[in-house]
């Protein structure tokens, strides 16, 4: 079994020292979705809510929070990310699916700054739908896959 890299030998929580390590292309994409109810979603995809252009908003607020990652997830390493993209799913009549695809060059992946995307996003789509729908859940927020580093590509095996 892999130890935690983030717990030294004592148990301590520690950052990972990434000095030694070699610049590489990385790419991790994530996946999350915000089940509600159809009028709800009708209103986004109609773009009728008083607050805006609800996945225009959400998708600037994701692509923020990516970058301030480092902020929110006290071990993790600033990055200098090198794109981020956000996209929606609407073919389902209870949620929207979002997905976040980060890219950066360096010493250390991009799945936290993808993941941490996709919840902000999510987050957003709640605040400015919360006066039609309170009922709104944030949920099956993964890793699809990342590529690039030492232990190089993954992708999530589809459940059985």
């Amino acid at each position: 079994m892999t130890k935690l890299t983030h717990v030294d030998s004592k148990g301590e929580a520690q950052m990972v020292d990434i000095s030694q390590k070699a610049d590489t292309e990385r790419e991790a994409v994530a996946r999350g979705r915000v089940m509600m109810k159809l009028a709800t979603l009708e209103q986004i995809r109609k773009a009728g809510l008083e607050k805006g252009d609800v996945l225009s908003v959400a998708r600037v607020a994701g692509i923020m929070a990516a970058k301030k990652t480092p902020d929110l997830i006290p071990l993790c390493h600033p990055l200098l990310i090198g794109n981020i993209v956000i996209d929606f799913d609407l073919a389902r009549d209870d949620s929207i699916g979002i997905t976040a695809k980060a890219k950066s060059t360096g010493k250390t992946g991009v799945e936290m700054e993808a993941l941490v995307a996709v919840s902000v996003t999510a987050l957003t789509i709640y605040d400015m739908c919360k006066a039609l729908d309170r009922e709104m859940t944030i949920a099956e927020i993964y890793l699809e896959s990342k590529k690039g580093g030492k232990s190089g590509t993954y992708r999530k095996k589809e459940k059985k």
